[in-house]
């Protein structure tokens, strides 16, 4: 005698197979870390002009990055200044508290 709950378990097991599957496809999908990836921002760095949406663009897939890139001498003075904040502000991306 089978049970009345064989259907709705197994429908909640495909459910959950399909959930995993796709939050490994959305971590594969991350950007991986090249800070050459922000040069769209450098204007906006350097001059403190708004930035463009492709600067936004590369922040937002960079985000996840930043608190390595400070740990570098190279870009911490760059993302330390009032203007990258401005970006990170202007761009709704919080600046991270590493």
């Amino acid at each position: 005698m089978k049970c009345s709950f064989t259907k709705p378990v197994l429908f909640t097991c495909a459910i959950l197979l399909i959930l995993i599957v796709a939050q490994e496809n959305r971590v594969a999908a991350v950007e991986p870390c090249d800070p050459m990836q922000l040069s769209p921002c450098l204007d906006t760095i350097r001059k403190g002009s708004n930035p463009s949406d492709q600067c936004c663009k590369k922040v937002k897939e960079q985000q996840h990055c930043v608190c390595q890139y400070l740990k570098n001498p190279n870009f911490k003075s760059f993302l330390n200044s009032p203007n990258a904040k401005k970006i990170a502000n202007d761009c709704h991306c919080p600046y991270p508290k590493c």
